[in-house]
């Protein structure tokens, strides 16, 4: 007979909140090859990650990919870990700050706000376990990828499905799948992108480059590729981008599969060969700034790029902590906890007559 979590800790009477948690893919604890390889080891066992036979991907991962791919991740870890940690934990702790401050102020007293990450620290599971102590009768979970993917979203989900699962008294429950094409989204990446041109001059060409899936996901119905698109199409749109002045491609991939094509790294070394004198590439599918962006594109390809013939890539970061961008959030996740009923717990002096009957607290 299955176990559930109880709440010993709840009190009659006490005020309800709606607990927001917000949820990134996450990032290793130190950029060192064991620390990589706790990490690697729990996001590549994950089924939506790897569609694999489990025994055959359990004998590739644990026989091959931990025993030579941590070491190499560690080193690119380096690169960019900085004295506060991780990139992607400094920029989503902020990014979570932000919105916590945004709800605070449009609905003080309401809301509990904690960020964690699908793999690593802070887990999903104490992160609702926090929520549910200070009140939480309700929950929003709102996963940090502006497209949907099975890869990703759907990860996210199941985590939180698995956690309520094991609960006693499960909160209502809200999940946001995707804001590709909200509006605050996309005018938060057009501004981005003007204010950087305005800084730091512009590229002749302006790639959109999102995190690659393998291919097999788009033809048994993910809608990743088709959401992708569409973002870099309005953002292009917003900022009166001709044909000929923007493109897309996918970045990341491993393994021998196809995955969803152009190639970033490909498309750039093309580019490079054709003479293109400056590129400026921004990532729209990461909402802050990690090892994709500022190793894999900011160095890793911008090196490529030179030794190709071009002259120079610019990355232009992520929306990390922005105003703009945390304002939009804030919205988006206001937007999701209408409808709900009020909570009478404050109205109704229901402790006094619980106590009454043989309750505890």
């Amino acid at each position: 007979m299955p176990t559930y979590q109880s709440t010993p800790d709840f009190e009659h009477g006490r005020s309800e909140s709606t607990g927001i948690l917000l949820v990134n893919l996450g990032t290793p604890e130190a950029p060192s090859a064991s620390a990589v390889r706790r990490f690697l080891k729990q996001f590549l066992s994950d089924p939506r990650v790897i569609e694999y036979p489990r025994w055959l991907w359990w004998l590739i991962l644990n026989g091959i990919i931990l025993r030579i791919r941590p070491s190499r991740s560690a080193a690119a870890y380096q690169k960019i870990w900085t004295d506060a940690g991780s990139p992607l934990m400094i920029f989503s702790k902020a990014v979570a700050d932000g919105i916590r401050t945004q709800l605070d102020l449009r609905l003080p007293g309401t809301t509990k706000v904690e960020l964690a990450m699908s793999y690593g620290e802070p887990s999903i599971d104490a992160a609702i376990d926090r929520l549910l102590a200070n009140g939480a009768r309700r929950l929003v979970v709102l996963p940090m990828y502006p497209q949907y993917s099975g890869t990703t979203t759907a990860s996210v989900f199941d985590a939180v499905a698995r956690k309520l699962n094991r609960l006693r008294w499960i909160p209502e429950f809200r999940f946001i799948n995707q804001y590709h094409d909200e509006p605050g989204y996309i005018e938060s990446l057009a501004a981005s992108i003007r204010e950087f041109w305005k800084q730091e001059g512009r590229g002749t060409r302006l790639m959109f480059s999102f995190h690659g899936v393998p291919r097999s996901t788009l033809l048994k119905g993910d809608p990743y590729h088709c959401q992708c698109q569409k973002t870099a199409r309005l953002v292009a749109a917003a900022l009166e981008l001709g044909d000929d002045e923007w493109l897309l491609s996918f970045q990341s991939r491993v393994g021998r599969e196809e995955w969803l094509r152009p190639y970033t790294d490909e498309t750039i070394i093309k580019l490079g060969q054709q003479g293109l004198d400056r590129l400026d590439v921004v990532c729209p599918g990461f909402s802050t700034d990690c090892l994709e962006t500022l190793e894999e594109i900011a160095m890793q390809n911008a090196e490529l790029f030179l030794e190709s013939g071009g002259e120079s890539l610019h990355y232009i970061p992520a929306l990390n902590a922005r105003d703009d961008h945390v304002r939009f959030l804030a919205d988006l996740i206001e937007r999701h906890l209408g409808g709900w009923p009020r909570s009478y717990s404050e109205d109704v002096p229901c402790r006094e007559r619980a106590l009454a009957m043989g309750a505890s607290r």
